[in-house]
């Protein structure tokens, strides 16, 4: 390891000269970053020296696995439109943090991966964790990272972090690599910070705009889906105008329902895992689609049956802000390249010549969401009564976090978000399907905005993958504000998910989806959270009360019996079935 005293005594810097590794920490503070996250590793000492340096401007949340800090970082990007910073160090630390690089990816969250690198002359020789970082996190449609870069020259430091977060905010949001060599953060240099960047704002063409109207004066059974990044509480807003000027039914993309009013009387539901069959009819029957700023992928296209590639059976208009989307998979009737902000504006002002001729279809359809509210009673743990009564308890501005898992249907079933305009984000979930990302992207909300409760809903196969970041939490004060951090743990003993798929394909014949869990509620305690164990569904509403009491984040151990497999259906339901076609 270089001594990084001895690179500094070995130059004769100029008066204004400081570390490259401070350098750095300047030029976040410049790019509007007060939160970083990461796991301390010796590969930039330089730059948390920085942190230091500079401490009442900006922290450095240190972490407690690589994983669970780069999606704590992936949901500040969420959370805030700046780029989400992270911090690993070289090799182990990269590797790590690679599950939340690839669901920013997914996401089109911006983000900004910094990683350790071993020093310049120890490059090529498969030095101690030495990784070549663009082949590992090698750009491209189907890459983790928009760009990779390595800096060599400290000087140029502020360079590559300006064009990082550029190219992290430009187009379609993602993130990006910027490798850090420990020889180059040691170096002293007079270079100065560039100024923040912001993001281009690309409008739609009026010739476009003349196009869509008369897509839609010419349609009967128009459906808009709604989702992907870049959106603010103005497009949000500009949005439900739109829909509301020409009385458009709006379903959410995929884990993106809080882009509209969930509470509106034009409001579907959400077009992803676990569907309501009648949106999802409702989707095949409607004869043009305004796609607008979801990239209609696997989960929102139903595993592209709902719009069927490469030409769909209904008039399809995609807007995105990406060029590369566009015509990516479906070959649509008008495609245009606008971001969110400005696509919403311009959509808002787009007015229809006469009354629309679809009344009863978007009433229909609202009214299909609210049946889809209603469910059979379970017992002993009804879930839909769970996460029923945390929406009546809770603050209207409640962030919900999840994992992947059986168990987040009910939770995009029967959470009913008040929309961007109204609330902020209000849902951190990954499109990526990643498990593990609900904890840590509820500590990360609840450390970035203290006054905000944070409701984290997680599978027990999911929790343990990073249940560490309860210390986190913990040793940072995430409860110390007016808001509240709360952990739902559904343990129903098995990986749920995989469950399903193994008595729907190979019915009676378990293997490997069984689970040995711990007593969550000790678990949680020994971190220094309270905790409570709910079996009941009586139980539940004292339980969750209490947790919105002052006092230590809380978890909530919920132990629900394994046949209770969804929102929609039982693992015995699921067996018959299969048996029945002869599986």
């Amino acid at each position: 390891m270089t001594d990084p005293t001895t690179h500094l005594a070995s130059q004769t810097p100029a008066a204004n000269a400081r570390p490259a590794g401070h350098l750095l920490v300047e030029a976040l503070i410049e790019q509007g970053i007060d939160t970083a996250f990461g796991v301390p590793g010796e590969s930039y000492l330089a730059v948390l020296d920085g942190f230091h340096e500079h401490r009442d401007r900006i922290r450095f949340v240190a972490c407690r696995q690589e994983g669970g800090a780069s999606f704590m970082a992936e949901a500040q990007g969420k959370l805030s439109g700046l780029p989400g910073v992270c911090f690993v160090t070289r090799g182990p630390g990269a590797t790590n943090a690679s599950i939340g690089l690839h669901t920013a990816f997914q996401d089109s969250t911006p983000m900004v991966l910094f990683v350790g690198q071993v020093a310049s002359d120890q490059r090529d020789r498969e030095a101690f964790q030495e990784v070549d970082y663009r082949q590992m996190f090698g750009p491209g449609t189907l890459g983790m990272a928009k760009w990779v870069g390595e800096v060599h020259d400290a000087d140029r430091l502020p360079e590559y972090v300006s064009r990082a977060f550029h190219t992290a905010l430009q187009g379609r949001p993602g993130p990006v690599v910027l490798v850090l060599p420990e020889d180059m953060l040691t170096r002293p240099t007079a270079a100065a910070v560039l100024p923040r960047a912001r993001p281009a704002q690309c409008v739609p063409h009026p010739q476009q705009l003349a196009e869509l109207g008369q897509l839609l004066e010419q349609a009967r059974r128009p459906l808009v889906i709604a989702g992907g990044s870049g959106w603010t509480a103005d497009a949000a807003r500009s949005l439900e105008v739109f829909a509301q000027a020409w009385q458009l039914p709006v379903a959410c993309g995929f884990r993106f329902q809080d882009t509209f009013d969930n509470r509106h009387p034009l409001y579907a539901g959400d077009v992803g895992i676990g569907i309501n069959p009648l949106l999802a009819q409702r989707v095949r029957d409607a004869d043009l689609v305004i796609a607008l700023g979801v990239r209609l992928g696997e989960m929102t296209t139903g595993g592209y049956t709902l719009l069927e590639p490469p030409r769909p059976q209904q008039r399809l208009v995609h807007i995105h802000a990406g060029a590369e989307e566009l015509g990516r998979v479906y070959a649509a009737d008008l495609l245009l390249q606008a971001t969110m902000g400005a696509a919403a504006g311009a959509l808002a002002r787009l007015v229809p010549a006469r009354a629309v001729a679809w009344g009863d279809w978007t009433a229909a359809a609202h009214a299909d969401y609210l049946a889809n509210l209603e469910a059979p009673a379970v017992s002993p743990l009804d879930m839909a009564v769970v996460m029923k009564t945390v929406q009546r308890l809770a603050p209207a501005d409640t962030i919900y976090t999840n994992g992947a898992g059986n168990y987040s249907g009910w939770l995009h079933r029967y959470v009913r978000y008040p929309g961007l305009q109204h609330a902020g984000r209000t849902q951190l979930a990954p499109t990526s399907g990643a498990m593990g990302y609900g904890l840590p992207a509820a500590v990360g909300a609840a450390l970035l905005y203290p006054h905000r409760t944070v409701v984290n809903v997680a599978g027990d196969g999911d929790f343990l993958m990073n249940g560490q970041e309860l210390a986190t939490a913990a040793g940072y004060g995430a409860n110390r504000g007016t808001g509240r951090l709360v952990s739902l743990v559904v343990d129903n003993a098995t990986y749920g998910t995989i469950r399903m798929h193994q008595e729907r394909e190979f019915p009676g014949r378990v293997s490997g989806s069984d689970l040995c869990n711990p007593d969550f509620a000790a678990l949680a305690r020994a971190y220094g959270w309270r905790a409570a164990c709910v079996d009941r569904t009586q139980a539940f509403e004292h339980a969750f009360a209490q947790a919105l009491e002052p006092g230590a984040p809380m978890l909530i151990h919920l132990r629900l019996d394994a046949d209770v497999s969804t929102s929609r259906t039982s693992l015995a339901a699921i067996r018959a079935a299969a048996r029945a076609a002869g599986r």
